[in-house]
């Protein structure tokens, strides 16, 4: 059909939230080191417009909140080239919660900075 699988922007949200780890001196590997393993307890996909094959998107990524063991995410997906011109085409916005655990699946909290 020419447009990215809904199930496609999945994987896309998890890259977003990683690089953002990466970004503040971080890998989501050095984490699980640590015995810090993040899971997804709640996922909300809001889908606006498609994106299309060949597109350039680009994946926009923010904490706005969390709690001792729980952090928050918002994450906008924008396609910004189509076709070879530039564009801002809000194609998904969705939130995730994720949940802190020990190897063991037990509860957690996050490390400090994580907060």
């Amino acid at each position: 059909m020419g447009v990215a699988h809904h199930a496609s922007y999945i994987p896309w949200l998890e890259i977003g939230r990683t690089e953002l780890l990466r970004d503040g001196d971080r890998t989501y590997a050095q984490l699980e080191l640590e015995g810090v393993l993040l899971v997804v307890v709640a996922l909300v996909v809001k889908y606006r417009r498609p994106a299309k094959y060949d597109d350039l998107i680009e994946i926009r990524t923010r904490v706005v909140g969390g709690s001792r063991v729980k952090i928050e995410h918002e994450y906008e997906v924008v396609v910004v080239e189509r076709a070879g011109s530039p564009c801002e085409i809000d194609a998904v916005k969705a939130s995730t919660t994720l949940a802190c655990v020990t190897r063991e699946g037990k509860p957690r909290e996050l490390p400090a900075w994580l907060q």
